[in-house]
């Protein structure tokens, strides 16, 4: 096991005004179809590390499972409780060994690639057994990569990221990446009261946008369910459980949003994604591994919402894939 201390401290992710500032992926290689890249795509090769508790490796695991690619890319994950050791693997309910490395703790791949790696252990990572080595901790990229350089293997009929609706896709994926995927966070982890309002009142203003949007087509990008999608989805999953309480976005509910709420349902009724979340581990993770924000790490009960009821969507314009 690395002798190396794996950073925690989000001071370093904090603005002097209080604000949180989210760090930035430092593994940004990529996996390409022809091998350009330097990481060419092959069945066996890659292997996915990930909690279901974080709604960034959530969106990898559902685009890995939509392109069908769970018997091309292992997938392993990590205790949802995450210590000042950071993320680790071990043999509790819902998590994993290490199968590729044998490795305790996720610092390990990290320093691995990077000995000289001082930053805030975060997941996906994407990892390659042939260099040992992180290709990616972006689940940006690693969703995009997904989608479509291991087609030869995958489900090459299930297109996230059409040529066509790409510069949609982008900008809807920039304004909910700023309000809303790191806007719970930005209001979650503020440390002044300005700093929470700057970024309370935005990620409202965009739901409440969204919800006008999604009133009146089934996805965001029209017709077509795309990533803009998944990657919402992953945060409107988690609002009413953690964020509303736990990161005092308080103002209204995902299910005081009629359109939002029916969205994120059809999303969880999607054939194998109910199947990929997992609330024990998205509660126990934030409730649990905030000191700061809840001390007595209890977690609550609740809510009781039924994601099963029927969604109603269908009524609007738009296709399955």
């Amino acid at each position: 096991m690395t002798t190396h201390a794996p950073s925690t401290d989000l001071s370093r992710e904090t603005s002097p005004e209080g604000g949180f500032m989210r760090q930035r992926s430092e593994f940004r290689d990529r996996v390409s179809a022809d091998g350009l890249t330097g990481f060419r795509a092959e069945p066996g090769r890659y292997h996915l590390y990930v909690s279901l508790a974080c709604p960034w490796a959530h969106r990898t695991v559902i685009v890995r499972r939509l392109k069908g690619l769970e018997g091309v890319i292992s997938l392993s994950v990590v205790d949802p409780l995450r210590d000042e050791r950071g993320w680790r693997f071990g043999d509790g309910p819902g998590f994993d060994r290490d199968p590729v490395n044998g490795f305790e703790y996720l610092s390990e791949a990290y320093f691995a690639s990077d000995p000289s790696f001082a930053g805030r252990v975060s997941v996906p990572v994407l990892w390659d057994r042939q260099t040992e080595r992180i290709v990616s901790n972006e689940s940006a990229d690693i969703v995009v990569m997904l989608n479509s350089e291991w087609d030869e293997w995958g489900d090459a009929s299930v297109d996230l990221y059409p040529r066509d609706l790409r510069a949609e896709i982008d900008a809807t994926n920039e304004l909910v990446y700023e309000t809303v995927n790191n806007g719970v966070y930005k209001a979650g982890f503020a440390r002044t009261q300005e700093a929470y309002e700057e970024a309370v009142w935005p990620l409202f203003e965009t739901l409440a946008a969204l919800e006008d949007r999604l009133s009146g087509q089934r996805f965001l990008a029209g017709e077509r369910v795309t990533l803009a999608d998944w990657r919402l989805f992953t945060t409107l999953l988690r609002f009413d459980a953690v964020y509303f309480v736990h990161f005092k976005c308080n103002l209204r509910r995902l299910v005081d949003h009629p359109s939002l709420w029916a969205f994120a349902r059809e999303l969880y009724q999607w054939p194998g994604v109910a199947a990929t979340v997992d609330f024990d581990h998205i509660k126990r993770h934030y409730y649990m591994t905030h000191d700061s924000i809840n001390p007595t790490r209890i977690v609550p009960v609740g809510p009781a919402v039924d994601w099963e009821a029927p969604h109603g969507r269908e009524r609007l314009p738009g296709r399955p894939a």
